[in-house]
């Protein structure tokens, strides 16, 4: 027996938290340690305590512990020191993380030099065996002109991973991201978007058809849609899932009945990721073991979904 899976038998998080795991679904301005980002800052941030019932109220969560007090280049920095701080601690030897593309002129004058060496400066001081795979973030609601605009910077730099697009899920209808994702394509870049979080099954399928999407970023309304399984399945196309996040924003009501346990016994490709930690309380060994303690996925399950997460593209692609 491993000793993650006897780790999640024993309720230990200290040993779950030893092993090897990835966090591919992790937005860094709200990834990092609250330990260390009290330490150095003296700034306390506090977790949420029960699940949001308007967008208002995550809006004024934002304001009462984000506000601007991280909207300089050094905090920005700072930010992605804590967020490798964090998944250090928690055994993560695989981080995607990245900077949305208007973070380049707003925090690193527009020098795409800069960003990336902030990103593997933090690294080499954190965590220098952890593996970074840097990503790409777009923002949905940004006109399409304006990304291009921003991607100039971007384009032809063999520094990044994947890129991915967030946000409101409503905000432009999935087509108008097309030119984007083609170009990103041709670059190389594993294609990424939130979908199905908010939207339905048939939205993902639309998404991952109309972008050529790898991966998608939660997915979870899949779960409801036999067929969208299986085109999940055939196409080999992986869901990066965050389970406390979808249960503070309403999306789900029970962790036991999260729809994870399902699109994984439907032979779907799933990993569990932590979305927001300073928000959601919700780094990856906890994720694993709420799961586990809420008897949504067995021990075993838990392991097999661990080691899947840890795969290169090579071996995702075989």
């Amino acid at each position: 027996m491993s000793q993650f899976i006897e780790g999640l038998k024993r309720h230990s998080l200290e040993d779950i938290r030893v092993c090897a795991k990835a966090d591919l679904h992790n937005h860094f301005v709200l990834g990092g340690s609250r330990e260390y980002i009290k330490r150095y800052k003296n700034i306390e941030i506090m977790p949420l305590e029960r699940p949001l019932s308007s967008m208002q109220e995550m809006n004024g969560w934002s304001d009462k512990y984000i506000g601007s007090r991280f909207d300089s280049s050094d905090m920005r920095k700072f930010l992605i020191e804590a967020t490798f701080q964090q998944a250090k601690n928690d055994g993560v030897t695989v981080l995607e993380i990245g900077e949305d593309v208007w973070g380049l002129g707003e925090f690193f004058r527009n020098d795409i030099h800069e960003l990336i060496n902030a990103f593997y400066k933090a690294k080499a001081k954190i965590a220098p065996d952890m593996e970074l795979r840097l990503q790409i973030g777009l923002s949905r609601h940004c006109s399409i002109g304006y990304l291009e605009d921003c991607l100039s910077h971007f384009w032809g730099n063999s520094a990044f991973y994947s890129i991915d697009l967030y946000g409101d899920e409503m905000a432009q209808p999935i087509e108008t991201f097309i030119p984007v994702y083609r170009r990103a394509k041709k670059e190389g870049l594993r294609l990424k978007a939130h979908v199905g979080e908010w939207g339905s099954a048939q939205d993902i399928q639309k998404a991952v058809e109309l972008l050529e999407l790898d991966e998608v970023q939660h997915g979870i309304a899949a779960a409801y849609d036999k067929g969208i399984m299986r085109f999940l399945t055939d196409n080999h196309i992986r869901l990066n899932i965050t389970p406390t996040s979808n249960i503070l924003l309403g999306r789900v009501e029970k962790l036991k009945e999260h729809p994870i346990s399902l699109l994984y016994r439907n032979g779907v490709d799933v990993t569990i990721n932590s979305d927001d930690v300073l928000m959601f309380d919700s780094d990856v060994s906890k994720e694993y073991l709420r799961l586990h303690e809420s008897g949504c996925l067995s021990a075993e399950e838990l392991d097999d979904i661990r080691e899947n997460g840890l795969k290169s593209i090579e071996e995702i692609i075989t």
